[in-house]
């Protein structure tokens, strides 16, 4: 069966085309993605307003792009499914009112697929033979959360951020420091020629036995040693912060990631979202599986950002499962 995926959460438009076989393996036929960081990166964050506008400029073109890139038409389409929350909601309500638009004129089944399980989702494009139960860890700008998953449907919140968000407090510091938009994604770099001993922070990963961050505390802290310098006509040394901030960051991760290996038991970890692109967090991950005798499935680079594949193939799972949305679907910002 082939899925069409559609997502337009936050400043990037994508339409996929993605085949299931009879075993429910899934191959991506077409993933186009319609970036909107150029524009964006004027204003050193995303625009809602501007992101809406650019989804409608460009989500019938590129739907067109992925049916050609595919060599199907919309009458191979056996299912239409499309990110409902959470995200902006400006843009979620562009790429909802399409695909329900899309689906209803031509007779296909549409299914609705939270942002975050079509994050998880890209593993199964990357890894075949993964299948639940296993813990999540979705990484991203707005979200950092670990999940139980049950099924390939069934999620179930078991620890995460109180505040902001690991790939948030990525980019602000990237972009106090001088980085260009995504932040997030040029720290990574810079961190590589910096000293992660630099600079004291305050770790993400709260005490006791909770597996929760708290991201706040730590950006605060970095903010007020670069302003503090600024303000005695000092600069610190930005490879020395993106380094430390980096480090700090990931240690805290890992080791609110090794209480949940030990509270489940679990056998497999997913690591998606944007912020699973980081280098060093990917290795650090990768080092504790391997002294846990835990498979880690994680995306490539490619899909770890926000992209139509991953949409689909989560709505492949809903789609077999049962789950359809008719008409009066509507999109939420949250989860």
């Amino acid at each position: 069966m082939y899925i069409f995926g559609m997502e337009s959460s936050c400043d990037e438009t994508s339409a996929a085309i993605v085949h299931a076989d009879e075993a429910g393996n899934l191959t991506i036929k077409a993933n186009i993605v319609a970036s909107q960081v150029d524009v964006h990166r004027l204003y050193g964050g995303v625009v809602p307003e501007i992101a809406s506008r650019a989804h409608v400029e460009a989500v019938s073109r590129i739907t067109k792009e992925a049916l050609d890139t595919a060599g199907i038409g919309i009458k191979d389409l056996d299912c239409v499914a499309v990110t409902a929350n959470p995200g902006l909601i400006g843009a979620l309500l562009v790429g909802v009112n399409f695909a329900k638009s899309f689906a209803f004129a031509n007779n296909i089944p549409l299914v609705a697929v939270n942002h975050i399980h079509a994050h998880v989702g890209a593993a199964y494009l990357a890894h075949p033979g993964l299948r639940a139960p296993y813990v999540a860890l979705v990484v991203s700008g707005g979200h950092t959360q670990f999940y139980r998953v049950d099924t390939d449907t069934d999620y179930t919140e078991i620890g995460g951020t109180r505040d902001d968000a690991a790939g948030e407090s990525f980019d602000k510091v990237g972009r106090v420091i001088g980085m260009p938009y995504p932040g997030g994604a040029a720290l990574d770099k810079l961190a590589y020629e910096g000293d992660p001993t630099a600079f004291s922070l305050p770790s993400p990963a709260l005490a006791g036995d909770s597996p929760d961050f708290s991201f706040s505390g730590i950006k605060t802290a970095a903010l007020n040693l670069i302003n503090g310098a600024r303000q005695r006509g000092e600069e610190l040394c930005a490879a020395d912060m993106a380094a430390s901030y980096t480090t700090t960051i990931v240690k805290g991760i890992v080791k609110q990631t090794e209480k949940v290996l030990a509270q489940t038991g679990t056998k497999t970890l997913v690591l998606a979202g944007g912020v699973a692109a980081n280098s060093h967090l990917r290795r650090a991950l990768q080092e504790l599986c391997d002294k846990h005798r835990v498979t880690l499935a994680v995306p490539p680079v490619s899909l770890c950002g926000d992209n139509g594949a991953m949409v689909a193939a989560a709505g492949y799972f809903a789609f077999c499962n049962g789950e359809r949305a008719g008409t009066d679907l509507n999109a939420s910002a949250y989860d």
